[in-house]
Parts: C-alpha cells; structure tokens; sequence
C-alpha cells in the first residue's frame, strides 16, 4: 500500500516529536505530501462549581495570541524536518474543543489517507483519567492510523 497524503500529529512532546519523525521518513520512501497538525484547545472560563472564576489578564484574545505562538513553536520543528528530508510538506494549527475531532477533521479535509501519531503509553488509572487520543482516533478513523511508541 502506497500513501499520497499523511497526517502527523503533534502535541509538542518528545514522543509526538518521534511520531512526525517516523511519518517524514515514510511520506519520503511514499513520495507523499506531509501535513503536520497541532490542535489548539478552545479558550474555556475557568469555572469552579456553578461560578466562573476571574483570572485577571487572561482574555480571550490573549488566550488566542498565547495558544497561536505555542502552535508555532510546537510546529516549527516539523516544518525544519520536512524540509531537510525533502518533502513536500505542510505545518496546520487547528481549533477543536476534542484534539481527536480535530484531527479526523483535518485529515478528511486534507484527504489524508494515513494517520500517524504517538501513543503516550498510560496505563491503569492514568488512562481512566487523562483518556487517550490516539484511542479515540483508533476507535473513529476510517482511514489507516500508525502509532508510533
């Protein structure tokens, strides 16, 4: 099976960094193009009970210019590694309240026909608790996923 289109995810984190590696290598022996995808949580008030809480100085529009250098820092490294392999390739910050949502948007946006991203391998309560993305990509892509450990 060959892929024209891949989607590497990234969050920032050493293993998502592995992941986008592992996928620019695959997109150069497939001749396909590379997108690299940061999901950008919405800005939520935080709240506690049934009552906001005032955070002095953190307004929407500093929540968003925050959230947009983080995705370019996050995405810069995959933009470097996309050109050193030679690829045609392209970095992508997306809003989306679920990080899987976003993804499988993306992707069917893009017409990915491949997935790729790092599991970060919680087991027990800390998968109860932080859940997993990757999980629910598995569970609702119609595409192919490779996860990389």
């Amino acid at each position: 099976m060959s892929f024209r289109r891949i989607l590497a995810c990234t969050d920032g984190s050493p293993r998502a960094r592995h992941a986008v590696a592992a996928a620019a290598k695959l997109a150069r022996l497939c001749n396909a193009k590379l997108t690299v995808l940061f999901v950008i949580p919405p800005y939520v008030l935080p709240a506690y009970g049934e009552a906001a809480l005032y955070v002095p100085g953190v307004t929407p529009h500093l929540y968003k210019q925050r959230a947009d250098a983080l995705a370019q820092k996050v995405l810069a490294p995959a933009a470097r590694l996309a050109r050193h392999i030679g690829r045609q390739g392209e970095t992508l910050a997306v809003n989306a309240a679920e990080p899987w949502s976003g993804i499988l948007h993306a992707a069917r946006k893009r017409k990915c026909d491949l997935i790729v991203m790092a599991s970060h391998g919680r087991h027990g309560v800390a998968k109860v608790l932080l859940g997993s993305e990757t999980q629910r990509v598995l569970t609702h892509s119609r595409i192919p996923v490779l996860v990389v450990r």
